[in-house]
């Protein structure tokens, strides 16, 4: 048996390694499309501040880690089309020569590709002119060359989402001054304004520019640097830096599906069942460009690399004969911003009403650990729940370095998972310890918040 896999970040390493695990006789090839097989992308921007070095040490397995699992890489190698009848693979290797390769069961993991969110100019300009985009390995070596062989010392950043706001701490770090750029009204628009506000107070602390309201319209190269044009609140407005990086997000890298016949679903991403299957036959997918299961809003498109892991090893688990099933995802992400950690799970008012839940949000700050002990820090909650059946949709936090606002979401997202009601997060047996915690944790003192700003009973 032979399981092609076709993508070497986390759904195509994931589903291989799975494949090889839970049958050693079947034989493995992995696609990938650049020299960089399980290479951390989250990582990129501790490697960018320095934090991280070498950039090797951004693999989560080395190329003969992978290899003595028994799967075969076939590097620098882009799969370019599918022939489902004859179970057919087209791969054009880095010399453009193009071979087939036969499979037994397809696996496609090809991950999203960048948004370039219509901003003119942007394609005609290349990371030599100072124009950079963020997601690959070769992204990375092209900005970090740009970096070291002409010492910039302005940058703007188009994009306050997480890759965003790490980079600019990154940049900063490194001695730049940055201008950040963000078409919302707040920095993080995956938290609720409050919130992010508070991450932007943190990064104006440390010397970031921060333009909110704004959308950048286009980019150009001048001599005195790369200039970002776009109305600010209805007003134009320029800047000009010797470095322009763009993260405005990502859209699912579908082409390659989609030419086989796969159908498209929630934000163009292709239509999976929650065994991964495509619809096309012996064909699987998995990751960023695929759609998610969310245990709250049905099928949505969200790219997360905790997704892609556990997407992909359904998958690999499948193609062998498994029958696996993805559980779904709450929308857990987290971030550090300088000494600031933001975090959410679940739902916001406005998606809960969306798909017809009655939500509402309460607010309470609550210390990290007993104030007594020395060094307590608050951390600040908003905690999301159904009106009528008490259920918790939701939680965001913002808490200082060290007050373990990482961990304490995921308390919210086990909860979610678990479908407990808000007042049941009250009743959980959570550690405590003078230096660590509270007897009621900072998630329960949230929770309690809410239950005291509930407006309806349960069931009516």
């Amino acid at each position: 048996m032979h399981v092609v896999a076709v993508g070497g970040s986390d759904a195509g390493i994931s589903a291989a390694l799975r494949a090889r695990e839970l049958d050693p006789s079947v034989d493995v090839t992995v696609v990938v499309a650049d020299s960089y097989p399980n290479y951390s992308i989250c990582g990129i921007p501790y490697f960018i501040s320095g934090e991280v070095q070498p950039w090797q040490s951004l693999a989560h397995r080395t190329l003969a880690d992978l290899e003595a699992t028994g799967m075969r890489l076939r590097l620098d190698s882009l799969a370019t089309e599918i022939d489902v009848s004859r179970r057919l693979l087209a791969v054009r290797d880095e010399r453009g020569h193009v071979s087939e390769v036969r499979y037994d069961e397809l696996i496609i993991g090809t991950g999203a590709l960048p948004t370039r969110a219509g901003i003119d100019g942007l394609d005609a300009l290349t990371p030599e002119d100072g124009v950079h985009v963020m997601h690959s390995m070769g992204d990375t070596f092209a900005l970090e060359r740009f970096l070291d062989e002409h010492q910039p010392t302005r940058a703007i950043i188009v994009g306050a989402g997480y890759v965003g706001l790490e980079m600019a701490e990154a940049f900063t770090m490194r001695g730049l001054t940055v201008t950040q750029i963000q078409r919302g009204p707040e920095v993080l628009s995956t938290l609720d304004s409050e919130l992010g506000a508070i991450v932007r107070t943190e990064i104006e602390q440390h010397g970031v520019e921060v333009l909110t309201d704004s959308t950048v319209v286009g980019v150009e190269k001048t001599d005195g640097g790369v200039v970002v044009r776009g109305t600010r609140r209805g007003e134009p407005f320029s800047r000009a830096a010797d470095l322009v990086l763009v993260v405005v997000g990502v859209r699912p890298n579908t082409k390659l599906l989609e030419r086989a016949g796969a159908r498209l679903g929630a934000g163009h991403a292709v239509v999976v069942d929650r065994a991964m299957r495509t619809g096309l036959p012996n064909v699987w997918a998995a990751g960023d460009g695929v759609i998610t299961h969310h245990r709250l809003l049905g099928e949505t498109y969200l790219p997360l690399g905790t997704t892609s892991h556990k997407q992909g090893r359904t998958a690999g688990e499948n193609a062998v004969g498994g029958d696996a099933r993805f559980a779904g995802s709450v929308g857990t992400q987290v971030v550090k911003v300088f000494d600031v950690v933001a975090a959410r799970t679940g739902l916001r008012d406005h998606e809960a009403r969306g798909v017809g839940l009655a939500p509402r949000t309460a607010a309470a700050v609550a210390d990290d650990h007993k104030r007594y002990y020395p060094g307590a820090q608050p951390i600040s909650i908003r905690v999301t729940g159904d009106e009528l059946d008490g259920r918790l949709l939701g939680a965001q936090l913002v808490g200082r370095l060290g007050t373990e606002t990482a961990k304490r979401v995921d308390t919210y997202a086990t909860a979610l998972f678990a479908g407990l009601t808000v007042e049941q997060i009250g009743e959980l047996d959570l550690s405590y310890t003078p230096p660590l915690g509270s007897p009621w944790d900072a998630v329960q003192v949230a929770s309690q918040q809410w239950s005291r700003t509930r407006t309806k009973e349960p069931n009516s």
